[in-house]
């Protein structure tokens, strides 16, 4: 730790140090993943909104989980792009406080909408008949906008309690910020941002995995008694989210790993890649993933894309 009786207020991200060398390409990079992931996000939001076909509880759950996606991307990489090309590597405390909320949102809000979909394709799978009364549009909504005021509420907990601290050192081994970074530069007591924080993760991982787990049991032991094409049909879709929380939780894993690795000699370079693979996979793939092996919205996303290129021809 640096001298105690200095507060700080600005920080270094070390990783847009270590990035200068080759900033242009780096920025080229980030520009392309931002860019692919929002324009697919958006076409996929476009035509849910848009398509009265496909207003139905489960693509309105996965508009909910690409508008999440497109929040969550926009949190870090427009900044990263900006600081990359202006060959800028510091942010403000209140900055770094506002981007660790976004970021923070993003990750329990993906977690919560998982755990949504899952239970609603159980109820599609397991309760055909009732499903239209147990899942409608309205019911699908109020749970999306019930996970948000949820996320928000809680990760403002985690924000404020960082926020009240003092900083005694400047550098973050990453290219965005967080909490647990700004946790690390600290020299006050963190003791109930420990307990607060310990028991705000537990509760979003510990409770929707075992939903999660427990609806797709269900629902493949439901498939296996199901017809032929009505099985290959659920399972389908089935696997389309199992794939998509695959992808999600792999990346939150490389990111929770980096923290655990902070007692060793992790070169910043290390820190970097860790954190920004387990951010920018799941960003980028999974609007990919639900825009290429979700039929409906496969078929009306190149109808759409086929009446602009034709029109501007």
């Amino acid at each position: 730790m640096e001298n105690i009786s200095t507060t700080y207020t600005n920080f270094i991200l070390v990783g847009l140090v270590e990035m200068e060398s080759f900033r242009f390409l780096y920025a080229l990079l980030t520009f392309a993943v931002y860019s692919a992931s929002f324009v697919v996000s958006f076409m996929i939001v476009y035509v849910t909104w848009t398509e009265e076909s496909l207003h139905e509880p489960m693509y309105i759950f996965i508009c909910g989980l690409v508008l999440n996606v497109m929040f969550g991307s926009s949190a870090y990489l427009p900044k990263l792009l900006i600081d990359l090309l202006y060959k800028n590597a510091t942010i403000s405390l209140s900055g770094c406080l506002f981007q660790a909320f976004c970021m923070q949102s993003y990750a329990a809000a993906e977690v919560f909408t998982f755990t949504a979909i899952a239970y609603d394709r159980y109820l599609a799978v397991g309760h055909p008949l009732r499903y239209p009364t147990l899942m409608t549009n309205l019911t699908c909504q109020r749970l999306l906008l019930a996970i948000w005021v949820f996320v928000f509420i809680g990760i403002c907990g985690v924000v404020f309690l960082t926020a009240r601290l003092t900083f005694c050192a400047v550098n973050i081994n990453n290219v965005y910020c967080d909490t647990m970074s700004l946790l690390r530069l600290s020299c006050g007591d963190i003791t109930v941002n420990n307990i607060y924080g310990i028991t705000w993760t537990l509760f979003i991982t510990i409770s929707p995995m075992l939903v999660i787990i427990y609806c797709y049991i269900r629902t493949i032991v439901i498939c296996f008694k199901l017809p032929g094409e009505a099985s290959q049909k659920a399972a389908q879709t089935l696997v389309t989210h199992v794939i998509a929380l695959f992808i999600f939780l792999v990346g939150a894993m490389f990111i929770a790993f980096r923290y655990r690795l902070s007692s060793i000699s992790l070169s910043v370079t290390a820190h970097v890649v860790i954190s920004m693979s387990g951010m920018s996979t799941s960003i980028t793939v999974n609007p990919l993933i639900y825009g290429l092996r979700t039929k409906a919205l496969r078929i009306r996303i190149a109808r759409n894309l086929q009446n602009i290129f034709g029109n501007s021809k």
